[in-house]
């Protein structure tokens, strides 16, 4: 027997943070939290998929200054548990439906050049690439301090009316 829960997205806010720590180590929650002190400014959304609990088992940013004229869609995360059931997409397509409510045509993202899992969904999902930049992000090291790292993301768009 197959069950099905509802979902709902809404926005995240700071009070979710602990019950998000499946997404990343204490330094990702960090910037999460900074990320969300844009919200009142209008300079990104940020998108918690939550079941009746109300906990967040998925996540995505939006960002509105990265990409002139496009949503930038980015940390999108769901739940290790609860990969491959369909939540990395209803996310997504949540993402782009706000994207065009905020009067943009265009959703912008980037995925590191080793997902290839992450990459194939955005291809399915009618994502294409475009090019490849260097990126990096903080993370915390084995000895709990903060170290930067490198890689090269793929840069990927999707037109969306």
């Amino acid at each position: 027997m197959l069950a099905t829960i509802p979902v709902t997205v809404r926005d995240l806010v700071v009070d979710d943070l602990p019950a998000c720590s499946w997404s990343g180590s204490p330094v990702h929650l960090r910037y999460v939290a900074a990320e969300l002190e844009r919200v009142p400014r209008g300079e990104v959304d940020y998108l918690a998929l939550c079941p009746p609990s109300g906990l967040p088992v998925g996540m995505a940013l939006l960002d509105w200054t990265v990409v002139p004229g496009a949503g930038h869609i980015g940390q999108l995360a769901v739940h290790p548990a609860l990969r491959s059931c369909g939540l990395g997409t209803l996310l997504i397509g949540q993402a782009e439906a706000r994207i065009v409510a905020r009067g943009r045509d265009r959703a912008d993202l980037r995925v590191e050049v080793g997902n290839g899992r992450a990459r194939a969904l955005y291809e399915r999902l009618g994502y294409e690439a475009y090019g490849e930049a260097p990126d990096g992000w903080d993370q915390e090291g084995p000895d709990g301090m903060v170290v930067r790292y490198e890689t090269t993301s793929t840069l990927m768009r999707k037109q969306l009316r």
